[in-house]
């Protein structure tokens, strides 16, 4: 857990990349977009890989927090259980958080040039995995570990083409209808 000034760096981090793009993410631009006296964000995140690392870690739990919600009533018992679960959250990701998912876009490519970077986008990239794969499990896949990151990377592909591709932001129905579709070809 983070502190709350960590937070708030790191959430204007977040805005910071989705509105300017990884050339506009500075320290002073940080300190500014939150409110903060000028040098707090280098207190917090000495350089900019620090800087990136933070915003990754902060990225990484508000998406995993949009999960805890449609959790709290237990894991999907059925493969239509589990569509509506990842309808949702792919949903909110395209919408409420749609600023949060074009700032990961942008970490990602990030992330492609700078190892430290990689290392850490990828380690927190398994607690999106991992919990994929034991729900595929939970609902019956034969091969959840390869079930599971074929949901990852259908999902991706929807935000993606929602987010930044050609493709118009998906109705909750449309999304449902994917998903429900994709486990079919996994699920007995």
């Amino acid at each position: 857990m983070i502190s709350h000034r960590a937070e708030a760096i790191a959430d204007a981090a977040i805005e910071i990349l989705a509105e300017r793009g990884m050339r506009g993410l500075t320290h002073r631009a940080v300190d500014e977009a939150a409110g903060l006296p000028q040098g707090s964000t280098s207190n917090h995140a000495r350089t900019r890989a620090a800087l990136l690392e933070l915003t990754i870690a902060r990225l990484a739990d508000r998406e995993a927090a949009l999960f805890s919600g449609p959790l709290a009533a237990g894991p999907p018992e059925t493969a239509d259980d589990l569509a509506g679960l990842i309808a949702q959250v792919t949903y909110q990701a395209v919408t409420a958080n749609r600023r949060g998912t074009i700032a990961r876009y942008e970490l990602a490519l990030e992330a492609t040039r700078r190892q430290e970077l990689r290392k850490v986008y990828d380690e927190l990239g398994r607690r999106f995995r991992e919990p994929a794969v034991a729900l595929l499990s939970t609902v019956g896949s034969a091969d959840p570990v390869r079930h599971g990151h074929g949901l990852v990377a259908f999902a991706e592909g929807i935000l993606f083409d929602a987010v930044v591709g050609a493709g118009a932001a998906p109705s909750l129905g449309d999304l449902h209808a994917a998903f429900a579709g994709f486990l079919r070809g996994c699920l007995p």
